[in-house]
């Protein structure tokens, strides 16, 4: 199938699958008018790339773990390899939002502290300062 084809079947746009196939995620064979030929596994194997995409791995960490994908949800077996991979990954999660929350918090209590003090608004916000802000 072409890669429209692809698109239509699996609601993913042509500009993503060609990203795909340049991160090695996914394969197609060339036509001698230069088209991609996808298979019909190039279905189940956009699934699952979106699922793991959807669980926040990286391209980098899904070309690693699509060898041993077993299904659209998939499956992945649970080898000490796989498993160190997405172990890794979430604590990066983790990380990232700890630091998130923190952000989270610090303007919270800026705005808190902010509404405490009231007044008139500062700076004063003339015409033309008004008209330079981006909309």
């Amino acid at each position: 199938m072409r890669i429209g084809e692809l698109s239509r079947r699996t609601g993913v746009n042509a500009h993503q699958l060609r990203y795909y196939e340049a991160q090695g995620l996914l394969e197609a064979d060339r036509r001698a008018n230069g088209y991609r030929e996808f298979d019909e596994s190039s279905v189940l194997r956009v699934k699952q790339i979106r699922h793991l995409l959807g669980a926040g791995l990286s391209s980098e960490d899904i070309a690693y773990l699509l060898p041993c994908a077993v299904g659209e949800a998939p499956e992945l077996p649970g080898c000490p390899e796989l498993l160190t991979a997405m172990r890794s990954r979430l604590q990066r999660l983790n990380d990232q939002m700890d630091k998130l929350a923190r952000s989270r918090d610090a303007l919270a209590d800026y705005i808190d502290a902010a509404e405490r003090m009231g007044g008139d608004s500062y700076p004063p916000f003339d015409d033309v300062a008004v008209e330079r802000v981006p909309a």
